[in-house]
This record gives C-alpha cells, structure tokens and sequence, in this order.
C-alpha cells in the first residue's frame, strides 16, 4: 500500500460586491487580483460571486439573499473556505460562517497568510506575526480555529497549550490574554529591531540612497538584480519580496549609490501591516530619491499607480523626489505603443522608459540617478595642510579630486563631493575663499556653473543651498 505525501489542496469561492463609486469593471479587475492572491497562497478558486447593490449590508456584506446563495454554492462545491474580496467585520464574518457553516475570510486575512509563507528572516517573520495577532485579536470567538492557517503554525496554532486557566477563565479568556502577552513580547523584540536596523543605516554613511517602490510584483526585484548583479530573489508572484533588500550600484567611476528593494505595494492593504513593518519601510522614509516601477504591460497601471502614490502619501513621503520607472515595456508591443504610454504619463516630471528583464533604458535610467546624485554633490577649492594626510586620503575615497596642486606647506585640491561629507570631514575650515571666488567669476563669465564658497552659503553648483 502507497500512501500519497502530498498536502490536500484547499478550494475556495470568490466572493465581490460592486456598491455606488466602484464602477463594475473595478470590482471585476479586483476579484481577479484576489484570484492571484489565492493561487499564492496554494488555494484553488472553484468559482467567483459578484453582487452590484446599492449598499454593503450590516449582517452579512451581501444581500440576505445573495448569502443564502452563496450557502448553496459552496455546499455543492464542497468547497473549504468562502473568501470576501473586502474586509469583513468580525460580527459579519461570524454571521457568514453560522449561515454557511464554511471557514470565511477576507482580502485582509489571504494577504497575511501569503506573508506569512514568504517571511523568511527573523525581521520578517516578527513583523508578520504582530500584524496577524492584531488581525485576530478582535476576531476570536469561541470557534475561531480557522484562522489558525494564517498564524503559519506560530502562535496561534500552538495557543491551546500555551498557558495555564486562571480562576473562573474561559477558553476565549485565556486566549485573549495568551494573545495580548505575544503581541507584547514581538512588539519588543520589534523595537530592538528597529534600532538594530537604524545602526545599520547609520554605519552605510551618508552615501545617497535610492528606494525601489511600486505595487506587488511590478518587477521591483528584477529591476534591483539587472542593475546591482546581485542574487536577489525574483518571482512571478505577488509579495515575493518582504525584506528590504540593499546593494551598492557604480552609476561610473566615480559615483556609487545604495539601492533598496523593499516590499510590494497593493490595494487595501491591511493596516495591520503597516504599522508592523516600520522598520522595513523605513527604508522609504530615509530615500534621496524614490524609484517608482510601474508594470506598464498591466491593462490597469494607472489604478496601480494611484494605490502606490496613496500609500506613499500615508507614509508621508508625498513629496519626496520620485522618478516614475515604466518597466516591462517589452511586453505592450511595439515603438509606437510604447511612445502612447510615454505621453500618457506626461504629468510625471521625470520618467524613463525600461524592460528590466532585457536590459533596455537601463543605461538612461543610470544617468537620470546620476543626475539626482550630483544635485547632492558640491564642488569646493580647499586649502589643506600637508600634515592633514587623512583627509586628503578621504577626499579621494569619497569625492572626485577635479584638480591639485602642492606647495611647501599646503596642497590646493578642487574637488566634488557629496554635500553630507562637508560637514562631517569638516570642509569648512579648509576652503581656501580667494581662490574659491576667483574661480567662480572665471566660470561664471565663460557661462559655466557658479562656483561659491562655503562661507557665502552656497554651491558651485548653484543648485542647492548649504
């Protein structure tokens, strides 16, 4: 006798709800993105509901009727789980399961549960369990067991030994209590997280950092490996990438910036989420510059894009500078339906055209990041003692030595450096003013960029204010 090693297949049905505002292609384009959902987290979709009215009900989400329906469906489907393409109360959630005696979830739920099997670092992992124990807490009924597949067999499954009943608890009670205590505990280990994770942003310097951001499976990841060259992981599936990820990228010789992989981005997101990975979209808050990568081969990009500007917007990084990357231009055809998509992003102030899977536009993507990372930079005439050795030695590692001379005592050097190392190697003291403002006049009267010393409060560049 053979026995099959093969985990069962779970089965789900698909259930939309199109209210006023939501135009019915809307509610459709989303339910097929719940679709997706499911097939990454290994549920197999055996049919899909949608309902138009006029507003969500209080009981059941759906019409009365319409649930009725939806009973019968999945009873002759013999399906697992009914899953909502919307947040559900807890009070209609439970509703739903006592109508249609079937585990119910929603968007929110599949969303954690895929999270949960692609954490793969202890960081990830914590921060996916606080925001599933946050989901839960307000859920738990005393049959709340179907929503232990989300806890990825952490916490939750293990909850029922996990403590010892108090005088007069309940099972509910002990749960409750067992589940406010976990929620305590990762929430520390969270916070020493996070200040591991700023020393480590601290110890890379002030070099100039580049954040990819974009809704889920936009090719963010294989747009980080055709630039860096590093292994990082690519998959064609949603939430693939959960920790970010930073790799040092040589734009030339002279100019190196730090470019992050973070998470993927995607409508309704559950708040829950947010808030628990901090840490990782901290990465996000600390960017010179944002990199927003489009799947333009999508029929809906421009909805994707709204969704990413909202939550860039929640995470008060609106109006950060963002250069809008069009990739996947390999898959919309031809030259001229790639220059249609060009025009159609013509609010963008500054965009480029790319295949991250081909290679093409990577090198104008380069120049444009360049471009931004000499706005950083400053152009200084300095006057250093001989017996400064140290300082010349990282003036050349962190800056482009443009033109010197020695003399008995002092060496004269121009160079260009990032504005944060003026500071930090204490530039100032060493600009030499007189030769500083000659050569300002002289590249000002050829038609060149003017050059202004430190003490005036300015840039050669004449760009950016010190």
């Amino acid at each position: 006798m053979s026995y099959s090693t093969e985990t069962p297949v779970e089965t789900a049905v698909l259930v939309g709800l199109s209210v006023p505002g939501i135009p019915t292609w809307e509610a459709e384009d989303s339910l097929d993105e719940l679709a997706r959902l499911t097939d990454t987290a290994t549920i197999t979709v055996v049919e899909r509901m949608l309902q138009a009215r006029p507003r969500i009900d209080p009981t059941y989400y759906i019409g009365k009727g319409k649930a009725h329906e939806l009973k019968d469906l999945a009873k002759k489907l013999k399906a697992d789980m009914i899953i909502f393409d919307n947040d559900l109360s807890p009070a209609q959630m439970r509703n739903l399961e006592e109508l249609c005696d079937t585990r119910v979830l929603d968007r929110s739920a599949i969303i954690l549960d895929i999270f949960s099997q692609h954490a793969r670092t202890r960081t990830s992992q914590v921060q996916v369990e606080l925001a599933q124990l946050n989901y839960l807490f307000p859920r738990l009924t005393g049959h709340w067991t179907h929503l232990s597949r989300q806890a990825g067999g952490g916490a939750i499954r293990g909850m029922g030994a996990a403590g010892v009943r108090g005088p007069g608890e309940t099972q509910l009670e002990i749960d409750r209590r067992l589940i406010r205590g976990r929620i305590g505990a990762l929430q520390r280990e969270l916070d020493k997280i996070d200040g591991q994770l700023a020393t480590s942003r601290k110890a890379r310097g002030d070099s100039f950092k580049v954040a990819l951001v974009g809704y889920t499976n936009a090719g963010k990841s294989t747009l980080m490996r055709a630039m860096s060259g590093a292994d990082v992981l690519v998959q064609d599936q949603l939430f693939a990438t959960l920790d970010s990820t930073t790799r040092s990228i040589e734009l030339d010789q002279t100019h190196k910036v730090l470019l992050t992989d973070t998470v993927g981005f995607i409508k309704r997101l559950p708040h829950h989420l947010f808030a628990s990975f901090r840490a990782t979209l901290e990465e996000t808050l600390e960017a010179d510059l944002l990199l927003h990568v489009v799947d333009m081969s999508h029929p809906h990009y421009d909805a994707q894009m709204e969704t990413v500007q909202s939550v860039l917007t929640d995470l008060g990084v609106e109006s950060k500078r963002t250069m809008l990357v069009m990739n996947k231009i390999d898959q919309i055809g031809d030259g001229d339906e790639v220059e249609m998509h060009i025009r159609a992003t013509a609010d963008q102030a500054d965009r480029v055209a790319v295949s991250a899977l081909s290679g093409a536009g990577l090198d104008v993507l380069k120049q444009k990041i360049l471009y931004y990372c000499q706005e950083h930079e400053v152009t200084l005439d300095l006057r250093i003692p001989q017996a400064e050795g140290r300082l010349l030695s990282q003036l050349h590692e962190q800056g482009e030595i443009l033109e010197q001379e020695y003399a008995p005592e002092d060496v004269f050097v121009r160079v260009r450096v990032d504005r944060s190392w003026v500071e930090r190697l204490g530039l100032d003291r060493f600009v030499d003013a007189a030769r500083d403002q000659t050569a300002a006049a002289e590249e000002g009267s050829a038609g060149g960029p003017a050059a202004t010393s430190l003490g005036a409060g300015a840039v050669r560049s004449g760009r950016i204010a010190t």
